[in-house]
Parts: structure tokens; C-alpha cells; sequence
């Protein structure tokens, strides 16, 4: 193959020849020129032009190929380089979501036939809004919809179910609705078979049921699963019903009253630890002295005032006062007690000198004996003017506000009973005294009060021991022994409950066994034990707790590093996480709930993408109950971007109604409404108020007793307890207040990473907060009338944070009657 000669550039082509009769006669007369010895210049010039052109040419045709094959290879041996690397040598960084980057396959066509299916079956007044529709289409892996009161989220959900099973093949047992309470599950359940029959799908109850759960009847089988465990009981739910009982596990595990199961345990744990362990008992022994020390009385209180004038007087005869009371105590049985010195020890008073009816050596404190109110009040000492009940109580209160030493007050027969068990260790009923811890609002019995300590603590997802361990408290505060001694029989009691045949654990227990602690738990679970848990939804999530929270993640974390092994030949394939919920409906506080796992959702659960819904339309209220309830619940943190409008059928518009308090008002106007065939909700905050205020409607009480329960019309109920209902009529008694401080659950709640950073009181603050949202879910139970009975504004104290203080003036949602004469209605 001949090589190829590169083109020359223009700059070194050869000068152009002449003609060829040119050179033929240029060379005729050039040898004639050279034969005359003649010069011709002319020639001499085109002839050293010839010798230049064929010198060039051969010049050019050698250094032009030659430069160019070196030039070329030259080229191929240097290469300029532009360094683009990363100056800074970094390590692959951690995927820590909890899901796969998948989204479920819901094409175009396919959402227009799901949206035709259901506008052909379900009425009008059930068919999905705009964002309800997103929420039911949406396909990433986790979802978080905001649903504020009367959103409808309920048939959302059924849709959302229906979708992943009879339009995508998803199986029923790949995935898990949870509600949070026995009455939801049963009316989702009912919800769900209704809906499904109208696609064709006759889902049986059980089959239902396995879908539907709460939390605690989840885990429950999970820990069944483990080798010994088959027959585990709850201790929340221990009673004498079937070990098996579907209804025990969905009884409120947050329902802290002790039955006599459960106390029946406690108790005999309590004996044993008592008897072998001496650091318990010397824990005790200043909590009961506390428990049954004569609390002090400021000395500036109207009874002391009236009582100081008296107290010469009283001192005189109080010897023989005392005579009479241990006669009394004596003829009932009930004196001299064992472990009491029946010692007369005389101690000073305000200047004067009264008397003790003994002394403790075991709890170093002095015993006075009361007047038991099962005696007769009338009973008078001879040629005294006062009746000894009279004396005694004059006593009492100088004893309160003046006395300086341990003193233990005896009320009555029964609390020296109670002493007496508690002094010789008998555990048959208990310690033998109540305890009340600060930031409560009343005192319990002892082994009541551990129980609800450590389930606060542990609902926070933290050890009871190991929290104790870091609590502070001051020397001479009895809490730090409340404690020091709940750590001591929290271990012991969990200890003794897996000792009884079978055996028994605490939900809490349950749910750290397969917490983010204890990752290595999981792998004793089978695939078919795990699977429910891929196609996670959740309701009322905003009332969930750390510990809830902790074994969510920790589930689905362990689900995705499964992988595909774990659902082989089906039609469910990885995991996903919807959760609904509303932040201003968070009321549980107090048990160890937050709003912050909602609020905060794509934290907490971290997914390579997330689909945020936000159900503003409220079928439920008229825009002034919505515009009521917000305003008050407005003032605390919450998601950004809400508010509700009314949506549905439209309703007169009336305002909430605010009143003094006046049973006899309140009875008057819900008996109207009774008789106008309303559905009512009577809420109060205190059990004391409802038995005042069902003594003025018993009238009604008693014909909507008669009728049956899908009949009745009339509902009484705590705030807490109404939460998912509604009336046409809601008649609130009562504000909404935080009373108290509690010092050591704002220590907790700083361990378990609650509230801002830096707050000495994260968990009081919290309450602050969760008083607004409690009456903002009172306010919005009403569909059509809602009124509000509340006690002077001094009630309480001017500094106590009430739900009240933000009830606007000029609001055409509001109706302030307060300090308004406002006549009764007549009753028709």
C-alpha cells in the first residue's frame, strides 16, 4: 500500500514552471549565449530559479514528511493532564433509611379505574377529596398525613388497604393497620368488611382482625414466638379470663388501675423482697414516715388564724382529751398497737404544751390518735362546750402549722391497721400506705405509684434502673428514696412475673426485647412472624411513645436487611410506613406520649423519598367550632401550614358558648337539647364533677339508660376518654390547667432527648402545651353546639396556665357570657 504524502501548506508550495515552448526557447538561447562566452542574466536568472524550485520541492517533500512522522509520534508520548480527582479521601457514607428506593407501580390508567370504581360504588357523601385521593395513591415508602378532627381519615385508610390488595395483589398478611384502642379497632374492623364486600371480597371477621390491631397485640405474638414463652401473659391484662383472650390484649394498657391479679403479684413480691433484702427495707422506711406524717399547714391559712386565739385554752384540756380518744381507741380494739411505745411525751405548740399518744422507734416519729368518723360526733367530754370531734380538730390544725417534729397522725381504725402491716413487713395487703410523688396530683398506694413511675419512664423508652441511677434529687427529699427503692422492685417484680407458671411480662418488657437496643432479638423471629409488619399504617400517631417508636424502626430496619429472601413467590414485596395523625390532638403526655415523632416525621424515619398530605377539610364542625378550637390550641408548637375548613353539608354557624359554672344552667340547657333529640357529650375533668352534675340531669340519665346502646344519646366522659367520638351537642365542665411541677419526670424526659435543649422543665413545658390541645379535642367533638362551664378565673390561682386564658374578646366564634346575668332557659 503506497504511503500517503501529507498536503503541503500553502506557505512552502513550489514557484509555478514556465510553459513548455518557453523552456524549449529559453534553452536555444541560453547555448547560444554560453558558445559566445556571453552573459545572458535573464537565463542565468531562470536557471537559478529552476535549481530553487527542484531544491525546494525536494527540500520541502523530505522536512515537511519527516517533521511530521516525529511531530506525530512525538504526540503520541506526551500527554497533558488535568487532574480532576477529589483532593479529600473520604469513606462511603452510612444508608441509614428504613426503606428501599422504590415506589409502588400505579400507572395513569390504573388510578383512573380506581377512581371510577369508587365513584360507582361508594355514595357521594363517601368520595375521596382531592387529598384524600394523594394520600391513598401515594408510592413512596413512607407517607405522613396530617388529619385534623372530622378529616374522614378512616375510609381513606379502608381505600388505601383496598388498593395494595385487589388492584396491586399485595396480601392481606404483609401488612398491619394499628389503632390505638379496643372501641377504634372494632369500628375499623366493621369499616373495612363493609367496603371490601362492595368490591366482591367477603373478608371474614378473623381475617379482619389479623389486619386491624393495636400495638400491644402485636408484639404480643412476637414474644409468644420465642422458645419458653409460648404461653405468656400480660401483666396489663392478667386476670382470670382466658390466657388467649383476644379481647385482653386489646384491653387499655394504658388503664393504670391495679385488679386483684396484678395485685395479688405485686404484693407477693413485695413480701419477698422485703424479708431478704435490707436496702429495701431502710428505702422504706422514710417513705412511710413521709406518707404518714401530718402534712404542714401554712400558719397565714384562715383555719390556723381562727384557731391560734384558742390555743391556751385547748392546751389545758388536752390531757383529757387524750384520755377520752385512747378510751375510744381502746373500746374499738385498735389500742395499744404493736410496734408503738404508748408513750404520753409532751412536745410545745405555739408557746403552749400538748400531748402525743406515743412514739415509733422503727420510723423515729410521734403518734397522735384521731377521731375515727365511723364514732358519733356528738360525743362530748363531761361539762366540755365543744364535742371531742370539735376539740380534736382545733388540735389538728395547731399540730399542722406549729409542729416541728416527725409526727404521725392516726385518722382513723383502719390506717393503724395499716401501720401495724406496714411496721411488722406483712405484704398480705401491701406496704400499708399510700405515697404521693411530687408533680402528682394525688397519692396512691405505695406499689400503685411504682408501677406508674416505672411505666412512664420505661414508655420513654428507657431502663428504670439505669434512669434511677442518673436522677438527682436534694438529701432531705423523700422522692430520692421513692426511687432508690422502684429500682430495687421493678427488677425484682419483672423477675418474679417470668417465675410464675406461665409466665408474665409488662408490654414495656415486650416491646424493649425487640427494641433498637436489642437488634440481635429479631433474628430468633421467622419471616412469617416479621412479615405483618412490612406495609405498616398507623392512626393517632401523634400519640406515640418513644418505646412504640424505637420497635417500629427496629422492625423495619430488620425487615429491609432481609431483603428479597424475605418475600419470595409474593405479590408484597419490600416495606412502607403511612402514618396519620394530628399533632393538636396529642393529650397523652402525661403517660410518656409526644407529638415530636409526628411533627418531626421524616427524621425520625428516615426514607429516600416521602409523600406529606395535609386533610384540611373537617366533615364534622361549622367553621366557628373549627375557628374556636384552633385559636385556643394555636399558641402551642405544631406542624406549619394548618387549618381545617368546614366541608360537607353546610351548618348554622354558632359560636362556642362560654359560662360561669352552674350545674343547674348546664342541666337545664342539655335537657333541652336531649329533648330536641340530639346526640350529647357530657366531658368534665374531675370524677367528683360528673357525680355533681348527673344528680341535675337524672332525669335523663335514667330514660337514656333504658335504651339500647346504639340508641342512647347521652355520653359522660373524661376530656381523654372522648377523643375520636362526637355530638350534636358537647357540654364542657371544667377547664383545662396544669397544676403541678414533677421534678423528676422533667429529669426523664431530658434522658429520653424530650423537649428543647436546655430546658430545666422539658416535660412541665410539655404539659403546658398539651392542656391547649386537650380542650382544643374537647371544642371539636361538637358537630353543631358546643358549651363551656368554667369556674371563676381566681379558681385556681392567678398563676396556674389554663386553656381558658386563650379565649379571645371580639371573636364571632366565641360567646363569653362570664359576668353576663344570663337567665335559664326554660325547661320544655
Amino acid at each position: 500500500m503506497p504511503q500517503h504524502t501529507p498536503e503541503l501548506p500553502v506557505e512552502l508550495a513550489p514557484v509555478t514552471q514556465l510553459p513548455l515552448l518557453k523552456r524549449l526557447a529559453a534553452r536555444l538561447f541560453g547555448s547560444g549565449l554560453n558558445r559566445l562566452r556571453a552573459q545572458h542574466a535573464a537565463s542565468w536568472l531562470q536557471g537559478q530559479a529552476d535549481g530553487f524550485r527542484s531544491g525546494h520541492s525536494a527540500g520541502i517533500d523530505y522536512g515537511f514528511q519527516e517533521g511530521h512522522a516525529e511531530g506525530l509520534e512525538e504526540g503520541r508520548q506526551v500527554l497533558f493532564i488535568s487532574d480532576t480527582r477529589a483532593q479529600e479521601l473520604r469513606a462511603p457514607g452510612i444508608d441509614d433509611n428504613l426503606f428501599d428506593d422504590w415506589r409502588l407501580p400505579l400507572t395513569p390508567e390504573l388510578k383512573k379505574q380506581i377512581k371510577a370504581d369508587v365513584a360507582a360504588l361508594l355514595p357521594a357523601h363517601a368520595q375521596p377529596s382531592a387529598a384524600q385521593w394523594k394520600m391513598i395513591f401515594s408510592d413512596t415508602p413512607s407517607t405522613s398525613v396530617v388529619a385534623g378532627a372530622g378529616a374522614g381519615k378512616s375510609t381513606s385508610l379502608v381505600l388505601r388497604i383496598l388498593l395494595l390488595t385487589h388492584y396491586l395483589g399485595f396480601e392481606l398478611g404483609s401488612m398491619t393497620v394499628v389503632t390505638f384502642t379496643r372501641e377504634s379497632r372494632k369500628d375499623f374492623i366493621s369499616k373495612l368488611q363493609e367496603v371490601f364486600a362492595l368490591w366482591g371480597r367477603n373478608l371474614s371477621l378473623k381475617e379482619a382482625r389479623e389486619v386491624v390491631r393495636t400495638f400491644h397485640s402485636r408484639i404480643l405474638p412476637l414474644v409468644r414466638s420465642l422458645p419458653g414463652y409460648g404461653q405468656l401473659q400480660a401483666f396489663e391484662t392478667l386476670n382470670s379470663r382466658s390466657l388467649f383472650n383476644d379481647d385482653d390484649t386489646d384491653s387499655n394498657p394504658f388503664d393504670l388501675r391495679i385488679n386483684d391479679a396484678q395485685r395479688q403479684q405485686l404484693n407477693a413480691c413485695y413480701h419477698g423482697l422485703y424479708t431478704r433484702d435490707e436496702r429495701f427495707r431502710q428505702a422504706l422506711a422514710p417513705l412511710c414516715r413521709h406518707a404518714l406524717q401530718l402534712k404542714e399547714l401554712e400558719r397565714d391559712h384562715p383555719d390556723v388564724q381562727k384557731r391560734m386565739a384558742v390555743t391556751e385554752l385547748a392546751a389545758k384540756r388536752d390531757e383529757e382529751l387524750c384520755d377520752t380518744l385512747e378510751d375510744l381507741w381502746f373500746a374499738a380494739g385498735a389500742w395499744p398497737i404493736k410496734g408503738i411505745e404508748p408513750n404520753r411525751e409532751t412536745l410545745e405548740i405555739n408557746g403552749s404544751h400538748f400531748h402525743c399518744h406515743g412514739y415509733i422507734p422503727q420510723l423515729d416519729a410521734w403518734v397522735v390518735l384521731g377521731f375515727d368518723p365511723q364514732e358519733n360526733p356528738q360525743i362530748c367530754r363531761p361539762g366540755a362546750k365543744l364535742s371531742v370531734r370539735a376539740e380534736w380538730a382545733v388540735k389538728r390544725t395547731l399540730f399542722r402549722a406549729f409542729c416541728n417534729k416527725p409526727l404521725i397522725w392516726l385518722e382513723n381504725y383502719d390506717a393503724a391497721k395499716r401501720v401495724i402491716a406496714s411496721l411488722a413487713g406483712d405484704a398480705s395487703a401491701g406496704p400499708g400506705f399510700d405515697y404521693k410523688l411530687k408533680g402528682e396530683l394525688s397519692s396512691a398506694p405505695l406499689l400503685d405509684s411504682f408501677v406508674s413511675a416505672a411505666s412512664f419512664i420505661e414508655n420513654l423508652g428507657l431502663d428504670v434502673a439505669a434512669a434511677v441511677g442518673d436522677m438527682r434529687f436534694a438529701k432531705d427529699d423523700p422522692d430520692r428514696f421513692f426511687f432508690e427503692a422502684l429500682s430495687l422492685y421493678w427488677r425484682a417484680l419483672e423477675d418474679h412475673l417470668l417465675a410464675q407458671t406461665p409466665p408474665v411480662m409488662t408490654y414495656n418488657r415486650m416491646f424493649s426485647l425487640f427494641g433498637e437496643n436489642t437488634p440481635q432479638n429479631f433474628k430468633l423471629l421467622s419471616h412469617e412472624q416479621l412479615r405483618p409488619l412490612s406495609h405498616l399504617m398507623i392512626d393517632e400517631f401523634q400519640d406515640v411513645s418513644p418505646q412504640i417508636v424505637s420497635w417500629l424502626r427496629a422492625s423495619l430496619r430488620e425487615i429491609r436487611s432481609r431483603g428479597p429472601a424475605m418475600h419470595v413467590g409474593r405479590g408484597a414485596q419490600r416495606s412502607s410506613l403511612l402514618c396519620v395523625g394530628d399533632d393538636w390532638q396529642s393529650i397523652y403526655g402525661w403517660r410518656g406520649s409526644s407529638p415530636k415523632y409526628f411533627m418531626a416525621f421524616n427524621k425520625e424515619f428516615p426514607s429516600p423519598a416521602t409523600t406529606r398530605v395535609m386533610l384540611s377539610d373537617n366533615f364534622r364542625s361549622h367553621q366557628h367550632i373549627i375557628d374556636a378550637a384552633e385559636h385556643i390550641v394555636r399558641a402551642a408548637p405544631s406542624i406549619a401550614g394548618k387549618r381545617a375548613k368546614a366541608s360537607g353539608e353546610p351548618k348554622e354557624l354558632v359560636p362556642v358558648t362560654v359560662l360561669p359554672r352552674d350545674e343547674q344552667d348546664l342541666a337545664t340547657r342539655l335537657i333541652e337539647h336531649y329533648h330536641a333529640g340530639d346526640r350529647i357529650l357530657m366531658l368534665y375533668r374531675k370524677s367528683s364533677d360528673k357525680t355533681l352534675i348527673e344528680k341535675e340531669i337524672q332525669s335523663v340519665v335514667n330514660v337514656d339508660s333504658r335504651l339500647t346502646p346504639e340508641d342512647r344519646r347521652l355520653k359522660q366522659l373524661t376530656y381523654h376518654s372522648a377523643k375520636g367520638l362526637q355530638a350534636d351537642a358537647v357540654f364542657l365542665l371544667g377547664d383545662c390547667q396544669h397544676l403541678t411541677s414533677s421534678p423528676y419526670k422533667n429529669q426523664v424526659y431530658r434522658m429520653a432527648g424530650l423537649g428543647k435543649d436546655g430546658d430545666p422543665d422539658p416535660y412541665d413545658n410539655a404539659q403546658k402545651d398539651e392542656v391547649l390541645r386537650l380542650a382544643y379535642v374537647g371544642i371539636t367533638r361538637a358537630v353543631k353546639h358546643c358549651y363551656w362551664y368554667l369556674e371563676k378565673q381566681d379558681a385556681q390561682g392567678p398563676n396556674i396556665p389554663k386553656a381558658s386564658d386563650r379565649i379571645p374578646a371580639g371573636k364571632a366564634f366565641f360567646e363569653d357570657l362570664r359576668g353576663v346575668d344570663t337567665p335559664l332557659l326554660a325547661n320544655p
